[in-house]
């Protein structure tokens, strides 16, 4: 199996990418889901007679509730996703691993927040669509707009620098002087 992948990964790099950065965006979306979930829970524990109720069924929560809750599952995945982007979905690290590419990743992320509190106010608060529904169409908005954005200014190749094809090593460069020699 494991040779089975490296083969795909070998033949399809960007695909692969894409489908590490899913695995990993469907994990940190649990764990945003979750944390908003524990949020709704705790502004009003007595809209819900079991917390697995913030999720099938009871009361609508505040609005207070829902953006604050957006807030925080977006805090708690934006850690996660950070940490398993560098980690696991992009072989080119790009900037990512420093002060500045936290900084870049982090505003990136804001400007996603941004469009998913936006659309949170817009779908919940006066378009009256169920909480879950709006959250996860944004979500899947927010997810394009992450990719793309992140591919660009983070996990981009470095001027003079060649990714070398189905390498032993893991993240192997060299530079282009090296490649024609």
């Amino acid at each position: 199996m494991k040779k089975l992948i490296q083969n795909f990964t070998n033949k399809h790099p960007r695909l692969a990418e894409i489908i590490r950065f899913l695995i990993v965006g469907g994990l940190a979306t649990v764990v945003d889901y979750l944390a908003m979930g524990i949020v709704l829970y705790c502004f009003n524990p007595n809209l819900y007679p079991h917390f697995y109720n913030v999720w099938v069924g009871g009361d609508k929560p505040s609005t207070l509730a829902t953006v604050f809750g957006t807030g925080v599952g977006f805090v708690v995945g934006l850690i996660f996703n950070y940490i398993f982007s560098i980690l696991f979905v992009f072989h080119e690290k790009g900037q990512s691993r420093s002060v500045k590419g936290f900084i870049v990743f982090t505003i990136l992320a804001l400007g996603g927040l941004l469009i998913h509190l936006v659309g949170m106010y817009l779908g919940y608060d006066l378009l009256h669509i169920n909480e879950w529904i709006i959250k996860t169409f944004f979500t899947l908005v927010v997810l394009v707009y992450n990719y793309i954005t992140r591919k660009i200014f983070i996990f981009k190749t470095q001027p003079g620098r060649i990714k070398v094809p189905n390498s032993t090593e893991n993240d192997k460069n060299i530079t282009s002087t090296d490649a024609q020699n």
